[in-house]
């Protein structure tokens, strides 16, 4: 197994965001180191893909928005289309 790239990093991001999840539960869940993670997590973040959330007692989350839906969707089918063997 190769290095993942950009699109397999986000996508395995996005989908751990599919439930709101702590940062680390997603880092965890993406398989990223602490350094990798954050350059990653907070692009998306910023650019309005993921979305901070607040729950009554405190704690903060983090869930996939309509925005990353839409991406983590094209990444999919992009990923899709690139791995069929159709010539």
């Amino acid at each position: 197994m190769g290095k993942r790239g950009w699109v397999e990093i986000t996508i395995d991001i996005l989908e751990a965001t599919l439930t709101p999840e702590k940062k680390m539960r997603i880092m965890y869940r993406a398989n990223l180191n602490f350094t990798r993670f954050n350059k990653y997590f907070y692009d998306l973040l910023r650019k309005g893909f993921i979305e901070k959330v607040n729950n009554p007692d405190r704690r903060t989350f983090y869930r996939i928005s309509r925005r990353g839906r839409t991406l983590l969707a094209a990444l999919r089918k992009a990923q899709d289309l690139f791995s069929s063997e159709e010539p």
